[in-house]
């Protein structure tokens, strides 16, 4: 795909508030069918983390466009087991991923540094944030798969959120813990290696526990975010 290709937008205000009115009476699978009527395939970023629960985005995706890109944030510091279960979901799903990470000297820094001990955000920063902050200038709408009851901040989003200049747009968002739950067993669903070890949100290797929801998450540090989504 060429930059000449790529129709980047903005929205206003009242077009967001359209967009989460059309949407809000929607199930995931007619959201995303939506998503791709309303914009260009070209115009659409997805991320994935492969963590927890990813499956259920991506299925549902690959039902409706196998050949939607899946950006992988690749940190440097993911579990064995997340990329095993990347591997997995890519093979099950046949799905189009393409691994992102950031620049060897940037990433190097943190290692020799372990920046995570003593600063999180800014490691999170150079790991995660910056390495998409390019690919966010090429696309209109970014997609993510945020629950509203993951976290304080997530349950105060929109289906659709302007976020630095980007459309967010979450089709989960509005999806039950336990709706999610049947989801998983309705469709039979692999789980990430690490949920059975009490792992419910899973990131790097160095910052996560065992834990409920985002509990595990920058175990000790009041961070709750990476700050991809904030």
């Amino acid at each position: 795909m060429s930059e000449a290709t790529i129709k980047k937008r903005s929205f206003t205000p009242s077009q967001i508030k359209d967009l989460n009115n059309h949407y809000q009476s929607l199930n995931v699978n007619e959201r995303i069918k939506q998503l791709y009527i309303d914009f260009e395939v070209e115009e659409v970023m997805l991320t994935s983390s492969f963590a927890a629960t990813s499956a259920f985005l991506l299925r549902e995706f690959s039902r409706v466009n196998p050949q939607q890109v899946i950006y992988f944030i690749d940190t440097g510091y993911h579990f064995a087991e997340t990329l095993a279960y990347k591997q997995h979901l890519t093979e099950l799903y046949n799905l189009n991923v393409q691994s992102i990470q950031a620049g060897e000297y940037e990433h190097n820094f943190t290692t020799q540094d372990e920046t995570w001990r003593k600063n999180p955000e800014f490691c999170c920063s150079i790991n995660k944030v910056q390495p998409l902050d390019e690919m966010k200038k090429l696309y209109s709408v970014w997609v993510s798969g945020l629950m509203d009851w993951q976290s304080d901040h997530r349950s105060t989003l929109d289906i659709f959120e302007d976020r630095g200049g980007i459309l967010k747009f979450y089709p989960l968002l509005d999806v039950t813990k336990e709706e999610r739950e049947q989801y998983i067993s309705d469709n039979k669903l692999p789980f990430h290696p690490l949920v059975a070890k009490g792992y419910q949100s899973i990131g790097c290797m160095h910052c996560t526990v065992p834990g409920e929801d985002r509990t595990g998450r920058w175990n000790n540090h009041p961070k709750t975010e990476c700050g991809l989504h904030l």
